[in-house]
């Protein structure tokens, strides 16, 4: 079965919806992954040893301190990769970093960038993305023997228990599902959402527009995130948005716990409080990266 079923199978129990992102948003999981996780696995496999710093600190733009934060790890690796290609750093050491190509081609014509969708690829002949598919699955061993005891951040289990008196919560991310069910049942709050959608389901457009468009009113949609990929996921389905500020997520959850939440299910959250939150959510994140700025 298609794992987008779900989505186009969920049926409203309530009168509002919640979609959730996981990482860097209920728990604060982005910094270990990344920089433990996917950032030496991005050298390894890529043979960017001679330029492991500026390979570093690309990766750790692009996924955190980025208007890319939070991408799904295929394009993220595509940017990351061309990113460090054209730094000075690396031009000058005359290092040859891997090339995009094979990846961006499937991404293409593809919606579900996950590793099943990706060895289903592989297993077809494409001999170009057997590394992204090696890559891809040291990924998933390392975070699977690294992570763990990181828990929801304050005011996250509060929150959920107070929208699900009133909304249909559902986790959108783009974070493999079963990564997804390990952690959220790790620390007891699975049962908190009705469906955990990751990126097997497809992107977070598709998780919203399949599982809660045209099901509920646009003003009674919301999509809880931190990453810019979580306000487009909105914005393309008419719903509303609250930022999770990144480095700001204590006082982000006291927020919607003491204050978003009750405008959102009062009707008082659409106009000038939601654009005040978007205003100061998209100045916390760069575009463009710091080593492209030219000198005085």
């Amino acid at each position: 079965m298609d794992p987008a079923q779900h989505l186009h199978d969920f049926r409203p129990a309530k009168e509002f919806f919640v979609g959730i992102d996981s990482d860097g948003c209920v728990f604060d999981s982005m910094e270990i992954k990344h920089k433990e996780c996917f950032t030496p696995m991005f050298v390894k496999h890529f043979g960017l040893q001679a330029v492991s710093k500026y390979a570093r600190e690309t990766w750790e733009f692009v996924n955190l301190y980025s208007k890319t934060r939070g991408a799904n790890r295929f394009p993220a690796l595509s940017r990351s990769l061309n990113l460090l290609r054209d730094r000075s750093e690396v031009k000058t050491r005359k290092v040859s970093v891997p090339g995009s190509h094979a990846v961006d081609e499937w991404m293409a014509r593809e919606t579900k960038l996950g590793n099943a969708a990706l060895a289903a690829e592989v297993q077809r002949g494409n001999q170009g993305l057997e590394p992204i598919e090696r890559w891809s699955k040291a990924v998933n061993h390392m975070i699977e023997d690294v992570v763990s005891g990181v828990p929801p951040f304050p005011l996250v289990r509060e929150s959920l228990g107070k929208l699900n008196g009133l909304a249909d919560a559902m986790v959108i991310s783009q974070t493999p599902t079963d990564a997804l069910e390990r952690e959220w049942a790790e620390h007891g709050i699975a049962d908190q959402v009705r469906l955990i959608a990751g990126q097997e389901m497809g992107t977070k457009t598709e998780h919203l527009r399949f599982a809660a468009s045209q099901k509920y009113a646009p003003s009674k949609i919301l999509m809880v995130g931190d990453a810019p990929g979580d306000q487009k996921a909105a914005q393309s389905n008419k719903a509303l948005f609250y930022p999770i500020i990144p480095g700001q997520e204590e006082r982000s959850w006291e927020r919607f716990f003491n204050e978003a939440l009750d405008r959102f299910f009062n009707g008082a959250y659409a106009g000038d409080y939601e654009l005040s939150l978007i205003r100061e959510f998209d100045a916390s994140l760069p575009e463009h990266p710091p080593w492209s700025r030219s000198f005085p």
